[in-house]
């Protein structure tokens, strides 16, 4: 389900700012039975045929992001740079090292810190992270949305979530779930 990719923010003081956030769970990744560091744990197959995909959905969904904040874990880097081609305009990017594997608290802490401005983010991260970020803010919203954010963020996915009053009042139950999407759909 895709949302109405024109929602921006209004000018008129009166009327409350809406922001629009995209997250992105990275794309499969090798195993972590691997011997390598998990930081460093590169994109599986399936995770480089998956996450060209994610990047066509947003495309096709008309969004344009204005920044994109990703961990700079190998898997997440490597998610969006397959991703990211198939946008139009692709959004400048912040590697964040406070984004690997953090908890929802640093997540809304970056957004809060980065985003102030800015309509649209995209934030490309880890669970169980980025689920629990999707689960505390999702407040309202399509009760078939709502139910999916709960259920899990598969590997791909992208939650896409609407925020009253800006990045730095981001709250439990503050977001409207718009659209949910993984490659299984």
């Amino acid at each position: 389900m895709a949302p109405d990719p024109g929602s921006r923010p209004t000018s008129d003081p009166d009327k409350k700012t809406v922001c629009r956030l995209l997250l992105v769970r990275h794309a499969k990744a090798v195993p972590k039975d691997q011997p390598i560091d998990d930081f460093d744990r590169p994109l599986s197959k399936r995770g480089y045929a998956d996450a060209p995909r994610t990047g066509h959905w947003l495309a096709d969904s008309g969004f344009e992001p204005d920044l994109v904040l990703c961990s700079p874990a190998r898997r997440t880097r490597q998610t969006w740079q397959l991703a990211a081609p198939a946008l139009k305009d692709p959004p400048p990017v912040v590697y964040d090292e406070r984004l690997y594997n953090a908890a929802p608290s640093m997540l809304a802490t970056v957004l809060a810190e980065r985003g102030p401005g800015l309509c649209s983010l995209v934030l490309v991260g880890h669970n169980s992270g980025i689920h629990e970020l999707a689960v505390g803010l999702a407040g309202s919203g399509p009760s078939d949305l709502l139910e999916r954010v709960r259920a899990g963020f598969p590997t791909s996915g992208v939650v896409v979530m609407d925020v009253l009053c800006g990045w730095e009042r981001l709250a439990p139950g503050s977001g409207t779930v718009a659209a949910f999407w993984s490659p299984a759909d």
